[in-house]
């Protein structure tokens, strides 16, 4: 944890306490640590300080996160009105606000809270802590975990179990189990979040997931596995986006894999570039190099050319790391 972190946590609690308008707003694409966590600070904030005026940008994100509350309530567009404050959450750049940017940077003040490795710090207050497993267990750190209720413990649970991989993943703490644990005591229903919004698939979904792996493909002697959907595969299932969830994962659980590539197609010259790595391999370090970002084990870009041509040059930075841990062992 960051050495200051406790004058941070108090700073970030009198930004919200001063301003009368604030905005919270999430990364493109959201995932369930950025929804969780938008929706974790909105109910804090309304929940202890209900003289707020509170929004929530977010582009669209799955059915299955809207039992949360104030889910219904996220704007998928922007407004011109500015907010005395505004707070971007488990954003890692300025360009991961997308259509949000305009807004953010209209706010008389701007904080991020985040917890990404390849954040350098983009708002007038910065709190980004590379150690937590996520953008909620970041947020359990700085709000007051007495005054946390149950419907902001679901979402942050949400988070969570999204950015961990259901507490598996590496990036995993005591820490993140501590939180976990003091969120369970708040009376959340923690086999329903996990079961309904981590591992049930729709029907469309396990198309998808099928169709990805019967045409995935392997490199350096299995150590490395691609899958891929191109927009006809999509038009073909009536499926989006938003069905891929768990693919990639499910590609990195391939027995001999180190890495996983998961890639989809947005339009004909544009791709969604997805990397899980196991014990060996920091993809945050190959995603920044395709002007992404994101974690030692988890991280992602968007591309554009062609994918073919760049995929070589993938697997060569991959093979790169690879060779150079062996070297080290």
């Amino acid at each position: 944890m960051i050495s200051d972190s406790a004058a941070k946590a108090k700073k970030i609690l009198r930004l919200i306490s001063a301003a009368g308008s604030i905005a919270v707003i999430g990364h493109v694409k959201p995932d369930g640590d950025c929804i969780g966590s938008v929706l974790g600070l909105y109910n804090y904030i309304i929940d202890n300080y209900p003289d707020k005026n509170v929004e929530v940008f977010a582009e669209a994100f799955p059915a299955s996160f809207k039992f949360l509350n104030g889910a219904k309530k996220i704007k998928h567009d922007t407004k011109p009105a500015g907010f005395d404050l505004a707070v971007s959450v488990d954003v890692s750049d300025i360009d991961r606000l997308g259509k949000f940017a305009n807004l953010f940077n209209s706010a008389i003040t701007t904080c991020c809270i985040d917890h990404h490795v390849s954040n350098k710090g983009f708002a007038d207050f910065n709190y980004i802590d590379p150690d937590s497993s996520s953008a909620a267990e970041v947020l359990c750190d700085i709000l007051d975990m007495d005054k946390i209720s149950k419907n902001a413990a679901e979402c942050l649970y949400l988070g969570m179990v999204h950015d961990t991989g259901v507490f598996k993943y590496s990036a995993t703490s005591p820490n993140t189990m501590y939180m976990a644990g003091r969120l369970i005591e708040k009376g959340i229903d923690q086999c329903y979040i996990i079961d309904e919004t981590f591992y049930k698939k729709t029907y469309k979904q396990n198309l998808l997931m099928a169709a990805t792996i019967l045409e995935s493909r392997m490199f350096l002697d299995g150590k490395v596995i691609y899958g891929y959907i191109s927009k006809d595969t999509f038009k073909k299932f009536k499926a989006t986006n938003m069905d891929t969830e768990g693919i990639v994962e499910q590609l990195r659980l391939t027995e001999g894999v180190e890495v996983a590539i998961f890639v989809y197609q947005i339009n004909k010259r544009k791709y969604k570039i997805s990397f899980r790595s196991k014990n060996i391999a920091d993809v945050s370090v190959i995603a920044t190099e395709l002007g992404g970002g994101g974690h030692v084990r988890a991280a992602g870009a968007d591309i554009s050319g062609d994918i073919n041509k760049k995929l070589p040059k993938i697997i060569k930075m991959i093979e790169q790391q690879l060779a150079e841990k062996d070297e080290d062992a």
